[in-house]
């Protein structure tokens, strides 16, 4: 399988192959969605089917939720799993405080939600991901339809009075349309550049009149995982202060993503 991925795929698979050794028999578990997600989707399927865990995966995307259960994971909503013991997810950025920019693929609001009702949540990235102050990203802000014009109008205006680089905003499209997310909402992508203070732009964001929720995570983030094309993982625990390393080995016979 190692010679049909590209070195970031292969970073990606490496980092989901090492997050799921932190999943344990009877966890309720978070599952993030994204590209780097759907990998440790898969893993953690085969991990069930040979080891034959029982886990709960609680989806945060309708495609998530499809690719788990293609897979074989037990799939559940979080009001019937009322409280996960972990969230595996991806990121677009983190920064060295393992604050987060998501929501790249559309799902920010239920991937926070899901998140912030975990006793741990862990990220996996490839070293990309990594950024010494976060905006080169888009920062994504999920907002309602009604009124959406006057809505980015005021984001706009907002963003003058707080630390960022840049200014503009554009509403998504999929094809000639707005993009939409799993709640029928739009996402707007706000063009910042730098992001000075990540805490305070949440904060404020969230106040304006038209805005459901904004892809920057602050102090959810426990512990990021980040894969190496060479197998080699560091692992990031914000919590113990700690960065140490692992391998992952990847044999060739390995086939789990030949369908992708």
């Amino acid at each position: 399988m190692s010679g049909e991925l590209s070195p970031i795929d292969r970073a990606k698979f490496i980092a989901a192959k090492r997050s799921i050794q932190y999943v344990e028999d009877g966890m309720r578990v978070g599952l993030g969605t994204g590209s780097t997600a759907a990998w440790m989707v898969r893993c953690l399927g085969e991990l069930v089917r040979k080891e034959g865990l029982q886990i709960t995966g609680v989806p945060t995307s309708t495609r998530t939720a499809e690719l788990a259960k293609q897979v074989g994971l037990r799939v559940a909503s979080l009001d019937e799993a009322k409280w996960l013991d972990i969230t595996i997810d991806g990121t677009d950025e983190y920064d060295a405080n393992l604050n987060l920019i998501k929501g790249g693929g559309g799902a920010l609001l239920q991937e926070k939600i899901v998140a912030t009702a975990s006793d741990q949540m862990i990220v996996i990235a490839d070293v990309s991901k990594q950024v010494e102050q976060l905006g080169a990203f888009p920062l994504p802000v999920e907002i309602i339809p009604f009124g959406w014009q006057t809505t980015k109008t005021l984001i706009e205006e907002t963003l003058i009075n707080l630390d960022v680089m840049g200014r503009s905003s554009a509403l998504r499209l999929d094809r000639d349309q707005p993009y939409r997310t799993d709640e029928g909402n739009y996402i707007l992508d706000l063009h910042l550049r730098r992001i000075g203070n990540p805490r305070q732009v949440s904060l404020v964001l969230n106040q304006i009149p038209g805005v459901v929720e904004n892809g920057l995570f602050i102090d959810i983030c426990d512990i990021v995982v980040i894969g190496h094309c060479d197998g080699m993982v560091e692992l990031r625990d914000i919590n113990n202060g700690t960065v140490t390393q692992d391998r992952i080995e990847i044999a060739e016979s390995d086939n789990l993503f030949s369908d992708m």
